[in-house]
């Protein structure tokens, strides 16, 4: 089983990065994903979450209206849009695969929001 996560980095507030977890060893259309965030010194924290069809979805408060999550069942692969990016969103994000089954954690991307 791989969660490998791309497209981090820095960005300046206010710009977008588009993170993508590519899944492996697994039957991907069958789990629910979703992103996750841990910024230094705090506890991991829900993001943002699609269900294993990709016909629903949920959002911290925090992101809702700035991050799109979308996932493509063909290329097993799950995304996060991020736009309108503010420093408190500089974390390392990690994706999850979760069924009743049990869950996958990918290792994780860095994203910092700074100018």
């Amino acid at each position: 089983v791989r969660l490998v996560e791309s497209g981090g980095g820095l960005v300046q507030p206010g710009g977008s990065l588009r993170l993508s977890c590519a899944a492996s060893g697994f039957t991907f259309s069958s789990y629910a994903m979703s992103w996750h965030r841990q910024a230094p010194g705090k506890e991991r924290e829900f993001v943002a979450l699609i269900s294993s069809t990709g016909d629903s979805t949920s959002y911290a408060e925090s992101v809702k209206g700035r991050f799109t999550i979308s996932r493509d069942n063909a290329k097993n692969t799950v995304f996060l849009q991020m736009n309108g990016l503010k420093p408190e969103d500089t974390a390392v994000y990690s994706c999850k695969a979760a069924r009743y089954t049990g869950n996958y954690w990918g290792q994780g991307i860095q994203v910092t929001v700074s100018s």
